[in-house]
């Protein structure tokens, strides 16, 4: 049976500039190239999929040209949409400037894809899937907070829920936060999201934090970036060196980390395996301009069969 996927981050339109430098405060960055492109939540869901996986997304779209965006996008990847539209607000925007090391700073404003009641969710079946991820962003949002808590503390069933703290964890709610890592099966976070988390600055000891209230099928993912990543479970530890490339842009290799390690454990890796994917699928995704540069299933394995023979 095809294991399915639901997304309940929400998507936004990333606005992408290439800049030459990050402008200090009170200064203008030089633009070397600009786009706009769904980001967020997409990201993810599009490594997912094209790692072998059927994805859906849960979260919100609105009306207006952001909005319209996002649609184009998630019609594109075949992802459907299961709610229906908020016909009240735009989507969510994200100014994201990406250095020629390929590092990126943002900003973002939220729109529809912060807003959710409980009477949204009612429109989801979500017992009906075999994984479901949700960020701190969505529990950020105070449109959609109080709705995403109630369920998470609800008895409803929730299988194998992945949460990425986000880089906004910090800002959380305590209650909320503790209610989402309690119900969480895998977190993957990067080292700083870690340290907030554990108040460990040393990875492999947020790791194990992390992993020591995890379920037995479950664990801790610490992404280090072009270090690779730390896997951590209940009973076994694993420092996944990294895939060396040389980066243009990093924006959205994170969730390209977290949807291909879902998808790969839904197909039936081993986390190691899963970890060991995910690290590849990532940092191939820094070799191309723009938020949503997951690479193919093919070109991973043939990368992964090359680094073997290699």
């Amino acid at each position: 049976m095809t294991t399915r996927l639901l997304q309940m981050s929400g998507v936004v339109a990333d606005l992408l500039y290439q800049v030459k430098a990050v402008p200090a405060v009170g200064e203008e960055a030089i633009v070397k190239g600009f786009s706009i492109a769904p980001g967020g939540g997409f990201n993810a869901m599009v490594a997912a999929k094209r790692a072998g996986m059927m994805v859906f997304y849960g979260g919100s779209i609105g009306s207006g040209p952001f909005a319209k965006i996002i649609r184009e996008g998630l019609n594109t990847e075949g992802i459907p949409f299961l709610r229906a539209q908020d016909l009240t607000r735009d989507q969510g925007c994200c100014t994201v400037m990406i250095d020629p090391q390929g590092e990126r700073t943002f900003v973002a404003s939220d729109g529809a894809e912060g807003h959710v009641t409980a009477e949204d969710l009612t429109q989801i079946s979500f017992a009906e899937f075999d994984w479901t991820l949700l960020s701190g962003y969505a529990l950020h949002y105070t449109g959609s907070r109080d709705a995403l808590h109630q369920r998470l503390s609800s008895d409803a069933r929730i299988n194998n829920l992945v949460f990425d703290p986000s880089p906004i964890i910090a800002s959380l709610p305590h209650e909320v936060l503790q209610t989402a890592l309690r119900r969480a099966t895998w977190i993957s976070a990067n080292a700083r999201e870690a340290a907030v988390l554990t108040g460990h600055t040393d990875p492999i000891a947020a790791a194990k934090a992390l992993a020591e209230t995890r379920p037995d099928d479950g664990g801790t993912i610490v992404r280090l970036g072009e270090d690779g990543c730390i896997l951590a479970r209940p009973d076994a530890l694993h420092h996944i060196p990294p895939y060396r490339v040389q980066a243009v842009d990093t924006n959205g290799a994170g969730d390209t980390h977290v949807g291909s390690f879902i998808a790969r454990m839904a197909r039936g890796d081993t986390p190691k395996e899963a970890a060991i994917y995910a690290n590849v699928a990532a940092a191939l995704s820094t070799t191309q301009q723009g938020p949503a540069t997951a690479p193919t299933q093919a070109v991973v394995t043939d990368a992964l069969n090359k680094k073997e023979a290699g």
